[in-house]
């Protein structure tokens, strides 16, 4: 696959989305949320934490603080408790309070949607950015680049990058912008059922036949 062209890299990108659509047609995204203030909170606390564990946390949390003029006025060892089982709760509820008060000091409370203005607020780089803008409005800015991203990215030799902004390059040159957000979703879903970083499951695999890691 090292030699293989743009033009065809393309192609087989194409029929490799359409295979795992058709495979994970449930693939969406994991971490509960009913607005863009919930989405940007919860993808904020999933930040090395399964989006399982956010979610167990996240009721209670929208239940004191359902929107970003609450939570801009909690005090800080409130959110920790709450939020205490995700890992790494102090930053994240500094980052969270920080992120609240800016929405409400610099856009009247509600979630921006620009990556521009996003990755201005505390805790909000690209990665969660690429989320709240593809999930909760439905703008095609980028490609969310995980771990299982990466890695089958890297499997389907569509990438040889491990850094994820570099594999979000490699893989905006070859599927259409209208199918950047479900991308990810399908690669993960593909990625926790068919083909995990341990013996991933060839032999079960639609895509094996386009996939140059493939062992069947």
């Amino acid at each position: 696959m090292a030699r293989e062209s743009l033009t065809r890299k393309r192609e087989r990108a194409e029929a490799v989305f359409d295979l795992l659509h058709r495979e994970h047609p449930d693939a969406h995204c994991a971490l509960d949320h009913s607005n863009p203030f919930e989405l940007t909170v919860a993808t904020i606390l999933s930040a090395q934490c399964t989006d399982e564990r956010v979610n167990q946390v996240t009721p209670e949390l929208f239940r004191e603080y359902p929107d970003a003029e609450s939570l801009a006025g909690a005090r800080q060892e409130d959110v920790e408790r709450i939020i205490h089982s995700t890992g790494f709760f102090r930053n994240k509820a500094k980052n969270l309070i920080g992120m609240a008060d800016a929405v409400v000091e610099r856009h009247d409370g509600e979630i921006p949607r620009t990556l521009e203005a996003l990755v201005k607020l505390p805790g909000v780089g690209r990665k969660t950015a690429n989320v709240v803008l593809g999930n909760a409005f439905g703008i095609d800015e980028g490609v969310v680049v995980d771990t299982h991203v990466k890695r089958l990215s890297n499997r389907l030799g569509l990438t040889a990058e491990e850094s994820p902004v570099k594999v979000e390059r490699d893989l905006v040159k070859v599927f259409p912008r209208d199918r950047w957000t479900l991308l990810s979703h399908i690669l993960i879903f593909h990625g926790r059922r068919v083909c995990p970083a341990r013996s991933p499951k060839c032999e079960e695999c639609v895509v094996a036949h386009l996939c140059p890691s493939s062992r069947v």
